[in-house]
């Protein structure tokens, strides 16, 4: 219980461990909640986020999960719930990206990102909805290049992205009747480990002359897990410094 004698909320955060997800994380537990967070491989990380969301005087829980695996995205699931009895807003940030042209893009490589960035979506979002409630909140980290993609050899991590935009507006019509609203984050470049070593290349062609940072996007899914973006459901909103103009 809060101070106030509210119960806390308890967010699941899927790739929680690093980058926009740990930022999400803890933004949430910044604002009140307990949070849950996957990993795939990076528990050293995901214990240093889980320490970080206690310092806020919330309870942190982490998981490995593959999100390619239908039985690990289950099992966090289940978990979150017999800790903390409810999930109130959950958090698909997890996804993988692979660059290369079309005559030369693997077949594993292809299923591995369709299994991450879209179906493991899916089964998120499946597997948590029987523990939500009316004014539960669900997030998807998708991507600017489903608005616009003009880097060579993204095609197919463009396509990912694009489904989930397309999956979440599906989505926000049949959890309507519930109360439970759907959204999409599109974020353009943020500076994380992932592009720490391309960060002058890529301001370049951002009018804003610069990469965003994962707290950005973090403030934007607080906004959007909270009481006041109750109206909203089915977006796609793409914070990106003007990339895709």
């Amino acid at each position: 219980m809060t101070a106030s004698g509210q119960t806390h909320k308890t967010a699941l955060v899927f790739g929680g461990s690093r980058g926009i997800g740990a930022a999400i994380a803890l933004r949430l537990a910044q604002d009140g909640a307990h949070v849950a967070l996957t990993y795939a491989s990076a528990a050293a990380k995901a214990a240093e986020v889980a320490a970080a969301i206690e310092q806020h005087g919330v309870d942190a829980l982490t998981l490995q999960a593959d999100s390619a695996n239908a039985e690990d995205i289950q099992a966090a699931v289940r978990q979150t719930v017999a800790r903390f009895g409810r999930i109130d807003i959950v958090v698909v940030n997890a996804g993988v990206l692979h660059i290369a042209d079309v005559a030369h893009f693997g077949i594993d490589q292809l299923d591995r990102m369709l299994d991450v960035n879209v179906r493991g979506v899916f089964l998120a979002i499946q597997a948590a909805l029987p523990h939500m409630q009316t004014g539960s909140r669900i997030i998807t980290i998708g991507s600017n290049t489903a608005v616009r993609s003009n880097y060579p050899g993204s095609s197919v991590y463009s396509m990912t992205k694009g489904a989930v935009a397309v999956m979440v507006r599906g989505l926000a019509v049949d959890l309507a009747p519930r109360g439970i609203t759907i959204n999409n984050i599109q974020p353009g470049p943020i500076e994380t480990d992932m592009t720490s070593d391309m960060i002058d290349q890529l301001k370049d062609h951002i009018p804003l002359k610069r990469v965003g940072q994962p707290r950005e996007v973090a403030a934007l899914a607080a906004w959007l897990a909270g009481d006041e973006s109750g109206y909203m459901t089915g977006a796609s909103i793409t914070i990106d410094g003007g990339a895709s103009l």
